[in-house]
């Protein structure tokens, strides 16, 4: 077993803290207060050619694969966290329509289209700096999706109705981050009709400024601020047949087939936790600016400082064994182990931004300081579908006990 990065995540690692630390971090605070997208961020990622880092490198990216996004994103949460969020969304793009997509099972024709749908998507990426949000939450409604996805209670409502030379589509997304922001959509629809609901799911590509798109609502959260999270309202949206992401019924499938996307968003909260530790450090030695020189309680201080890492660098040992074992159809005791290292970083995340403030006083809990930034962006972390604590510590229970969604017993299992 080794879970040491090499020295090319290594090198992409390096390059993301820059970053954070030199770029990200000192803005942070105007985003956050004025709840405006970091598109000074965005431009300094493209600038370093990270808005590639998922495109497979013979389209001219830097080819990472999930593991290795997922190590980058936790440096990029250093410096601020929303951009991390959003940037997660533009990397999952990617990842699912490269690595992940050629782990699917697929027909010559469809992968021999697909190869040429995202050889153009992936150029305008990497030339033209393009990048992409993912609107997937929805309204709750009730459907056969329901139960037939096996990742919390995931659902598609908004309806793709097949035309020529396309599909128009309709529908409303919630907590839709880089609203209005990002160029394109990643969006999940259904297609009308009568096969099997996984046969008709879509992933199509949706310009922000596409006729019947708009951004309504207002956006003023308690934390994650900069990721700018309106409603998107599809009307009667006409979408090309090109523009398809994936190849119809992938989508669907894929969400099945690869657990470890919802993953990803735990990179970002790790991120917070190690910027939330090294925050306290820097307050209580006197290298913040505006800090106390020297912290009267500092000696006190030391073994809840001690506690903070030690919940840090377990929950770190923990998620990294899970990204290290991401691949489609990974065995239950693989799945098993992801949902329990979100879950871990999850309540991780909450203790030690919150113990950050704590430690350090109450100053801290002003705003002239980031500590109570970061606890109030920990606290989306709970929010996360489909992989809450809740709905995925209750997987955890279904999946040992072998009981189903319903509350009845699997017979596959019991088999």
């Amino acid at each position: 077993m080794h879970l040491l990065p090499s020295a090319r995540q290594c090198e992409l690692m390096a390059l993301a803290r820059r970053l954070a630390c030199e770029r990200f971090a000192p803005r942070a605070e105007h985003h956050d207060r004025e709840a405006s997208f970091p598109f000074d961020d965005y431009a300094d990622l493209r600038a370093e050619g990270l808005l590639g880092l998922c495109v497979p490198a013979r389209y001219g990216g830097l080819g990472a694969d999930f593991e290795t996004y997922c190590l980058v994103a936790e440096q990029v949460a250093q410096g601020n966290a929303s951009t991390a969020l959003t940037f997660n969304m533009h990397c999952l793009t990617m990842l699912m329509m490269g690595p992940i997509a050629d782990g699917m099972p697929m027909s010559p024709s469809a992968r021999q289209r697909h190869e040429r749908l995202r050889a153009a998507k992936f150029r305008e990426v990497v030339e033209g700096g393009a990048f992409y949000g993912q609107p997937h939450s929805e309204p709750v409604e009730q459907g056969e999706t329901d139960t037939g996805l096996g990742v919390g209670g995931r659902r598609f409502g908004t309806a793709a109705r097949k035309v020529e030379g396309g599909y128009v589509v309709s529908g409303r997304k919630f907590f839709v981050s880089l609203a209005g922001c990002a160029p394109y959509y990643a969006t999940p629809a259904i297609r009308l009709g009568s096969e099997p609901w996984i046969e008709r799911t879509l992933y199509l590509q949706v310009p922000k400024d596409a006729p019947g798109v708009s951004f309504p609502g207002e956006w003023d959260p308690m934390g994650m601020r900069a990721t700018v999270s309106r409603d998107m309202v599809l009307a009667d949206v006409f979408v090309p047949d090109d523009a398809e992401v994936l190849p119809p019924g992938l989508f669907g499938a894929m969400y099945n087939a690869f657990p470890h996307l919802f993953l990803s968003f735990s990179a970002v909260f790790l991120g917070l936790m190690q910027a939330a530790w090294d925050g306290a450090l820097a307050y209580l030695t006197g290298r913040m600016p505006g800090a106390p020189i020297p912290h009267a309680e500092r000696a006190a201080k030391g073994p809840a400082v001690a506690e903070m890492l030690l919940a840090i660098e377990s929950a770190r040992a923990l998620y990294y064994r899970a990204i290290s074992e991401a691949r489609v159809d990974p065995a239950p005791e693989v799945v098993q182990r992801a949902r329990a290292a979100h879950v871990t970083v999850q309540r991780a995340v909450v203790k030690v931004t919150q113990e950050a403030i704590r430690v350090c006083g109450g100053r801290a809990f002003l705003r002239r300081y980031p500590l109570e930034r970061y606890a109030r962006d920990a606290r989306a972390a709970a929010l996360m579908r489909p992989w809450t604590e809740e709905l995925a510590t209750q997987q955890v229970r279904q999946a040992a006990l072998g009981i189903g969604a319903e509350g009845e017993q699997d017979t596959a299992a019991r088999a």
